[in-house]
């Protein structure tokens, strides 16, 4: 007994409350997935984003280095251009934006927490391809990709709240959830106007009339929330096709396991020199790449600067030489000048 009043009470309030509330949380409920489908496409693109700049870097770094003549490390190839790729991509950045004061970080980096995610990949790269071993047959690079971009806290959740697989996957079934709350309102339509054909007398047609009238123009608004849970749904359809994370990250993946691939087969072993430093684990990975690409530019300053000061330093000397006979040009003037005394002499005696 209790159990039928709650169900008749259930019914009463769906039909005379849930029918008002029903359009407006459809309507509500298809603005916050395009929001949330927006964002997690923007978060999977920044990862392609980044597989982009290093494919293009290890790209231009073979094709300007006669690989043919050198004894290639993998480990260092790779460390070289993952944390140059890091440096033109952030730091440089920021330092061209050196003079706004209130300059951290791009807006963007800041929310999604890209900057973070890029160096993790950077940190779990260099861990992973760090002991292997460099052998006629190629590594499973496929599965050392997926492992390094599924260890990734950054980028496995929206600013570092919003699981992006649970996202996605309810996104995907709100298509049919939109067609299934448009069919359940055209239900509780109906429902709710049925009852007042009891009231309709035969005798009255004028009111057996308007009860008609009353009762079809509830079924018809009723229909509306098939049409709209309808609409919403092919539009979310299409949003859901167009903004597809999975093939973006199959893309990500595939990009980042080519150039892995093209590292390892022109290098010609893994091996780590000794005075390469170490990708501390318990270290910030963002400070660590800075402090490594801040030491590289010095080295770089300091090699320029000393072919500076030797061109100055060999400039002088040449003005020296400009400025004095040569010897040879000395000797063979005094050998003249006592040929011509001797004969002088010759001619007196």
């Amino acid at each position: 007994m209790f159990s039928q009043e709650f169900i008749s009470s259930l019914i009463e309030f769906l039909t005379t409350s849930a029918t008002d509330w029903l359009l407006p949380v459809m309507m509500f409920t298809f603005m916050v997935g395009l929001v949330l489908r927006g964002l997690v496409y923007f978060t999977v693109s920044r990862e392609y984003w980044f597989a982009t700049e290093f494919y293009k870097r290890v790209h231009n770094y073979l094709d300007n280095e006669d690989i043919d003549k050198k004894d290639i490390s993998f480990y260092v190839l790779m460390k070289k251009n993952l944390e140059r790729t890091f440096y033109e991509s952030f730091v440089v950045r920021a330092y061209y934006k050196r003079r706004n004061p209130d300059y951290v970080m791009d807006w963007s980096d800041r929310v999604f927490l890209i900057q973070q995610g890029c160096a993790r990949l950077v940190k779990e790269t260099l861990r992973q391809t760090k002991f292997l071993r460099h052998t006629t047959e190629r590594p499973r690079f496929i599965e050392l990709t997926k492992n390094v971009f599924e260890n990734n806290p950054n980028f496995k959740k929206i600013m570092g709240i919003i699981p992006v697989a649970g996202t996605h996957d309810v996104l995907n079934i709100l298509p049919g959830v939109f067609i299934i709350g448009g069919i359940f309102g055209t239900f509780l339509g109906i429902m709710g106007a049925l009852p007042e054909l009891g009231d309709m007398k035969l005798e009255d047609v004028e009111g057996a009339k308007m009860i008609m009238d009353n009762f079809l123009t509830k079924i018809s608004f009723s229909m509306s929330t098939s049409i709209i849970g309808i609409i919403v749904s092919v539009c979310m359809t299409f949003v859901n096709t167009l903004l597809d994370p999975e093939k973006m990250y199959m893309k990500t993946i595939n990009k980042f396991e080519n150039t892995m691939e093209l590292a390892w087969d022109v290098s010609t072993n893994n091996k780590l020199p000794k005075d390469i430093s170490d990708f501390d684990e318990h270290r910030d990975p963002v400070e660590a790449l800075a402090e490594d690409a801040v030491e590289t530019e010095v080295k770089g300053d300091n090699l320029l600067s000393l072919e500076d000061d030797n061109d100055d330093r060999r400039a002088p000397r040449k003005k020296e030489e400009n400025a004095h006979p040569a010897p040879n040009e000395e000797v063979s003037n005094e050998v003249e000048s006592s040929e011509d005394s001797t004969q002088e002499v010759d001619k007196a005696s």
